[in-house]
């Protein structure tokens, strides 16, 4: 899709089962289960969706999936479905080598959105995409290296700890431009630190919104993940950037939805709702539409 002067594309690493009644938090199952139908292990069916956005020499990646370094044990956990090296062998089928990408933006250090970042080498764990910079919060960044006993499976070391070593990490403390066009704002009602990513792109406004809504049914307000730390300041974080998301018409990148890869908001009957189209082509030809 293209919007201005950048090209977006989305790739997957493949997908992943979790709890839905985790996903879903104090929404009952009888409510939640009309969207997300779950399998006889309560798991619900969600994506390991990454985006490239392009602008002139810049390739920007927004988080790296779950990587290929999970045991045979957690593999059945989480239902991991995925190819070797399935989020590079699509880029690379794309014509977008590993080596191609400038910068790296992880939302977050949970190992669903940047266990990719890492690959095993000869017995040797280095960085995935060798030329490009690592843009991660500074709280965020903190906090993976001493979680609680609530949230520490949810962080692996090795997924991040090479990028220091090789000197790729830049570290943002706060709301900031990282990049022109290319901004991230920290949301900490899921983990201390994740940050939204948004590019500016004269023709409105492309966010990646990671774990703030993972899937388009959480657009609503009260629809929030059992596994956020502070689902109050969640509750609070969606309903300020909603509300700029209906006021600016932001077309939203779902990262775990495993059927809409994205959609627009608008504000009916006292909530938010998600609408369509829900894919980045359909997008462009209603864009297109719209221009003409």
């Amino acid at each position: 899709m293209q919007l201005g002067d950048w090209t977006f594309r989305v790739f997957t690493d493949g997908n992943f089962r979790l709890d839905g009644g985790a996903m879903f938090g104090v929404v009952p199952r009888v409510m939640w289960e009309r969207h997300h139908v779950p399998d006889a292990q309560n798991r619900i069916a969600m994506t390991l969706r990454c985006l490239l956005a392009e602008h002139g020499d810049r390739r920007v990646l927004v988080d790296t999936g779950i990587g290929d370094r999970w045991e045979t044990k957690h593999r059945d956990i989480f239902a991991i479905e995925r190819g070797q090296g399935h989020l590079v062998g699509e880029l690379a089928a794309a014509g977008v080598s590993a080596d191609a990408i400038t910068d790296v933006v992880l939302t977050h250090l949970h190992f669903d959105h940047c266990g990719g970042t890492i690959r095993e080498v000869g017995g040797k764990l280095e960085p995935m995409f060798q030329n490009a910079r690592h843009w991660v919060q500074e709280r965020n960044w903190r906090w993976a290296h001493t979680p609680t006993d609530r949230d520490k499976a949810s962080f692996r070391p090795d997924d991040f700890h090479p990028l220091e070593q090789a000197g790729l990490l830049e570290l943002v403390d706060g709301a900031r431009e990282i990049l022109p066009g290319v901004r991230v704002t920290p949301v900490s009602g899921h983990t201390t630190g994740q940050q939204l990513v948004e590019f500016d792109t004269g023709q409105g406004a492309v966010v990646f919104c990671a774990d703030l809504i993972p899937l388009a049914s959480q657009v609503r307000v009260p629809w929030i993940m059992g596994y956020d730390l502070n689902p109050l300041l969640t509750l609070e974080e969606k309903r300020r950037f909603l509300s700029r998301a209906v006021e600016y018409d932001y077309l939203l990148v779902l990262e775990h939805d495993a059927e809409r890869e994205c959609c627009r908001v608008v504000f009916e009957e006292g909530d938010f709702k998600a609408v369509g189209p829900f894919t980045l082509a359909e997008q462009a030809v209603a864009g297109h539409a719209e221009r003409e």
